[in-house]
């Protein structure tokens, strides 16, 4: 406490230093293998140059750095939307996770024509049959985010989730079979829906368009997505922008469980 003292720091600025310190390492692990991270790591040096040069009381410096930064600052906002949107999101997410724990046992809450409960067996046996004929499936698992904003670029209907549904819709001579399948509680509300194509640099090139849109729909939203290879017949799970190891299906089975609240 007495080198404390020396310094001058009260226990407000400690707190006050460690909140700062959580913050940029969240933002950190945000933008972290993406475009932005360069962006980033500039805007902390300067803002780091600028509290020096207050510091020194070097006025001219820092009247010059100090308008520039709060100029920048609708500019930064308008290069990462995309970090802010996403950021947002999973700030929301946390919140509303305890609600819908709450609310999905009260019947009148539930939207007429929907079940809560996702049927999570029926869907994985239908990607895992998928994956031994090799036939390509991109499925999208709404969550809090409301996904009419895609859906409307699609075939809109109301279908239970089961397995040979699910693969009938992908079966590679099926009209439905482009694009994605939106599912809403245990229902199929939209198929052949277009997705937001992610332009992230850190996604491996054996991943085509479709693991590409599974990727995009999740940075924009807190969905979950399966996509199933058409050219290997391997099953990727994606959230929050992320692609989600697991070892084998009943792991994949406990990740969706979970990340479902059911």
């Amino acid at each position: 406490m007495d080198f404390l003292n020396f310094l001058d720091i009260g226990v407000a600025d400690l707190i006050d230093i460690l909140l700062v310190a959580v913050l940029l390492y969240y933002l950190y692990r945000l933008v972290r293998g993406t475009v932005a991270i360069n962006i980033f790591l500039g805007i902390v040096i300067i803002w780091a140059f600028w509290k020096g040069t207050e510091l020194l009381d070097m006025r001219m410096t820092s009247s010059m750095i100090g308008g520039f930064m709060q100029v920048g600052l609708i500019a930064l906002i308008i290069v990462f939307q995309q970090e802010v949107r996403k950021f947002l999101l999973v700030v929301g997410s946390t919140n509303f996770a305890k609600k819908r724990r709450f609310t999905k046992h009260f019947k009148f809450l539930r939207e007429e024509g929907l079940t809560t409960d996702l049927n999570v067996e029926a869907l994985l046996a239908a990607c895992e049959n998928m994956g031994k004929n090799r036939t390509g499936a991109l499925l999208v698992v709404e969550r809090d985010t409301a996904l009419d904003f895609i859906t409307s670029s699609g075939d809109e209907m109301q279908i239970e989730v089961n397995q040979p549904i699910l693969e009938s819709i992908f079966f590679k001579n099926s009209p439905l079979h482009d694009g994605a399948a939106i599912i809403k509680g245990n229902s199929i509300v939209a198929t052949r829906v277009i997705l937001p194509v992610s332009r992230e640099h850190n996604i491996p090139n054996r991943f085509g368009l479709r693991h590409r849109a599974a990727v995009g729909i999740t940075e924009r939203t807190d969905a979950l997505t399966l996509v199933v290879s058409e050219e290997t017949g391997s099953i990727s799970y994606i959230k929050n922008g992320e692609f989600v190891p697991f070892k084998d299906s009943k792991e994949l089975e406990h990740l969706l469980r979970k990340d479902l609240n059911t």
